[in-house]
């Protein structure tokens, strides 16, 4: 006799998942794949020009900013919409764009956030959508980590997805865009991000406890490369 299997108990909240792999796939046209986000400068002025500079270069270069700035604002920003504060909603994303010091990465970031925001108004309808689009309007401040925050609350996924997202989705595209400026293997490539994300619990813990005044984070060299890779004489990538 074949006995009835016992229900385990309520089924996981799961609905978001399969949506917010897809607005995290390199197949969503967010348009990142123009972009190099400073890396193409370093290269040009031969800070990065193997696999093992790569990798000093995201240890120093790019996880602290992640623990210090770009994670912290996507905590804020998840939290202002979910409490649909939209004055500290605006304070976030205008203090996101301001953060980026060269004009390269800050109109990059902007350009794929705005970009997000129509995908997700298209394929997602949500009044948190409506708004957020009203108050930016054309050309507003609107940075990419700013636009997966909203991403993330209108699936309903929790705001450690917000994070993890920005963690994976700045760190693949760096490497991506690694892999087109060098000569590096995917194997290596692969390794390194797999080494580089396992800090990453670490990263989305400070970013979830960063109050909003202690926001911050300075590396100057990156800022001075970013902005002669404006005049360069050769460029595989917009930013």
């Amino acid at each position: 006799m074949i006995m009835p299997i016992e229900a385990a108990g309520p089924e996981p909240d799961t609905a978001w998942i399969a949506t917010w792999l897809q607005c995290n796939d390199t197949f969503y046209p967010t348009g990142t794949y123009a972009h190099s986000f400073g890396l193409e400068g370093a290269v040009q002025e031969g800070l990065v020009g193997d696999l093992a500079s790569f990798r000093s270069f995201l240890r120093a270069a790019v996880l602290p900013p992640l623990a210090g700035l770009e994670l912290p604002l996507t905590a804020h920003a998840y939290r202002a919409l979910q409490a649909e504060d939209w004055n500290q909603f605006d304070h976030v994303r205008y203090l996101a764009s301001a953060m980026k010091t060269a004009r390269e990465p800050r109109e990059a970031t902007e350009g794929i956030g705005r970009q997000r925001l129509s995908l997700l108004a298209t394929l997602h309808p949500h009044p948190l959508i409506r708004e957020a689009g009203r108050r930016i309007g054309p050309g507003g401040a609107f940075a990419a980590c700013v636009a997966t925050a909203l991403e993330t609350r209108v699936l309903g996924a929790p705001i450690e997805a917000a994070l993890a997202s920005v963690c994976y989705g700045t760190v693949s595209s760096l490497a991506a865009a690694a892999m087109k400026l060098l000569r590096l293997g995917q194997n290596g490539i692969q390794q390194t991000m797999t080494a580089t994300l396992a800090s990453a619990p670490q990263l989305i813990a400070a970013g979830l406890t960063t109050p909003l005044d202690a926001i911050g984070w300075s590396n100057p060299w990156w800022d001075i490369a970013a902005s002669r890779h404006e005049l360069a004489d050769g460029r595989m990538f917009i930013s």
